[in-house]
């Protein structure tokens, strides 16, 4: 990072996370709920298995959720449950992150306080504004220590509670204009969402450090979790069950299993097409873009690419799978009865569709199979609170991965691809797909179609460093954004197709 920031500026900053690394000493006694034996024990496991304590703790933290969603399902009701939640979320980021689990808990009291005494209507963009610069400090600190790094720290976790208070702060807000009864657009459109009352500290605490989504998420909603906390979820005000309360066995285990086998893809499929030096990935080329692998024929290196990146998405489906069982069993990602008193399903905490992503015919669709639940994120308090703009929404969720110019080639290209999509849809595939079902030939078209050209936009994602990011299009010519542009200029000389008359 050094070479690329001016020396005056890198050691200014450099002065400043060592103050803050100064105050560890005052951070240090508050990690009491970890005996000093469980980090000792974790790291001579890894040891012994050859592998990192962080990659193990981290893993370990994951599987751990499961006995821990077994005594929450045994918890009353109430805030015996919210309490359990936080303590147990304390405990997990204390396992993991030792000192650094402080942040957490400075940013949720700090957004406390903003909802508590401010107004709602400030509020509403005070907390996202809080929420975004204190996770940003953690990715400009990630990049100046440990630039092209990708060792653990408590930047993944700040993610996922960013979006939470994000959420939150609109909620409430939301939440006042309905209480006031002058919803606006947004509001009535998240009105299921919406949070009418503060609820207690320990209530709040509980969603920021839930335990079953803490590490890698989702980040569902307040009323999702709460439902799931106060009982509501599952029966009505006088105790009664909303209807037969399904069984969460197969919700659990099968996502457990999944998970595994995803896993064991993952270690064999990335270490046999990896992307970057399996060896030095953080500094030596990567492998993609080596003069060896380059004196490889183009379709060879695009066959290759698109096999590392799909074992490369492994990784993600991995966490977030496993993740759904430890929501699931619980009941939290249970998503409730109709008013009929028909169970609805358990898509609350599934935050990917392996087979919709994979075979997407859109980028649309692809976008809404892959990590749903900050799509949802982006889309209920991004999108429509801008009126529909794609550069603000795909701009935040660059925004919000990092600083890495890799993000932004990739969020930055989406747009494009989207504008071709929307002009394609509207003159071919209304011509020849009318039905828009996905398993026709023209379906089978645009799914091969939105596989290359959504791998080719993400090539710079791994890469992180600007100049691994323009290296990699460059090595397939930038075909990407020229079949694009060609593409999109080429369907304004296309004549829309006429409306059938009734």
């Amino acid at each position: 990072m050094d070479a690329i920031v001016p020396a005056p500026v890198f050691d200014a900053v450099m002065d400043s996370i060592q103050f803050i690394y100064s105050l560890e000493k005052y951070v240090a006694p508050t990690v009491v709920l970890v005996p000093k034996v469980v980090p000792e024990t974790v790291a001579k496991f890894a040891e012994s298995v050859g592998q990192d304590y962080d990659t193990v703790s981290f893993l370990l933290g994951l599987l751990v959720c499961y006995p821990l969603g077994i005594i929450m399902n045994m918890i009353p009701y109430g805030k015996m449950r919210h309490a359990f939640s936080f303590l147990l979320g304390a405990f997990l980021l204390q396992f993991s992150l030792d000192v650094e689990w402080i942040h957490q808990m400075i940013t949720s009291l700090i957004a406390y306080a903003m909802l508590a005494l401010l107004p709602r209507s400030t509020s509403k963009w005070l907390v996202p504004t809080f929420a975004m610069v204190y996770m940003s400090a953690a990715h400009l600190h990630r990049q100046f220590v440990n630039y092209l790094g990708y060792d653990m720290d408590f930047t993944s976790a700040q993610m996922v509670l960013t979006m939470k208070l994000y959420m939150f702060a609109y909620n409430f807000y939301d939440g006042g204009l309905i209480k006031e009864g002058k919803p606006d657009r947004a509001a009535k459109k998240c009105a299921p969402f919406a949070v009418i009352e503060l609820p207690s500290i320990i209530e709040f605490l509980g969603f920021t450090f839930c335990f079953s989504n803490l590490m890698a998420g989702p980040a569902f909603e307040f009323s999702a979790y709460a439902a799931a906390c106060n009982g509501s979820l599952l029966y009505d005000k006088d105790g009664k069950p909303r209807g037969k309360i399904p069984s969460n066995f197969l919700p659990t285990l099968i996502p457990l299993i999944k998970s595994f086998i995803i896993l064991g893809l993952f270690v064999v499929g990335s270490g046999k097409f990896p992307l970057l030096d399996p060896e030095d990935p953080q500094n030596a080329l990567p492998v993609i873009i080596t003069p060896e692998f380059l004196a490889n024929p183009w379709l060879y290196r695009i066959g290759y690419s698109l096999i590392g990146l799909f074992f490369l998405r492994f990784k993600y489906y991995f966490a977030w799978v496993n993740a759904e069982g430890a929501n699931n069993l619980w009941y939290a990602g249970f998503e409730g009865f109709t008013e009929d008193g028909e169970a609805q399903g358990w898509d609350i905490a599934c935050n990917i569709d392996v087979l919709a992503f994979e075979t997407a015919p859109s980028i649309k669709i692809l976008s809404a199979a892959w990590n749903k639940k900050t799509a949802n994120w982006l889309s209920r308090y991004v999108y429509i609170r801008t009126n529909g703009s794609l550069v603000a929404t795909y701009g935040l969720s660059a925004f919000w991965h990092g600083f890495y110019p890799g993000y932004y080639f990739f969020f930055l290209t989406v747009p494009l691809l989207t504008m071709c999509e929307r002009v394609g849809k509207k003159k071919l595939s209304s011509r020849f797909n009318p039905s828009g079902k996905k398993w026709t030939p023209w379906g089978i078209v645009n799914i091969i179609a939105t596989t290359l050209m959504a791998n080719y936009a993400v090539l710079p994602f791994p890469m992180l460093a600007f100049e691994w990011s323009i290296a990699v299009w460059k090595s397939h010519y930038f075909a990407g954004h020229i079949l694009a542009v060609a593409f999109y200029i080429l369907m304004q000389f296309v004549p829309s197709p006429k409306k059938k008359s009734d």
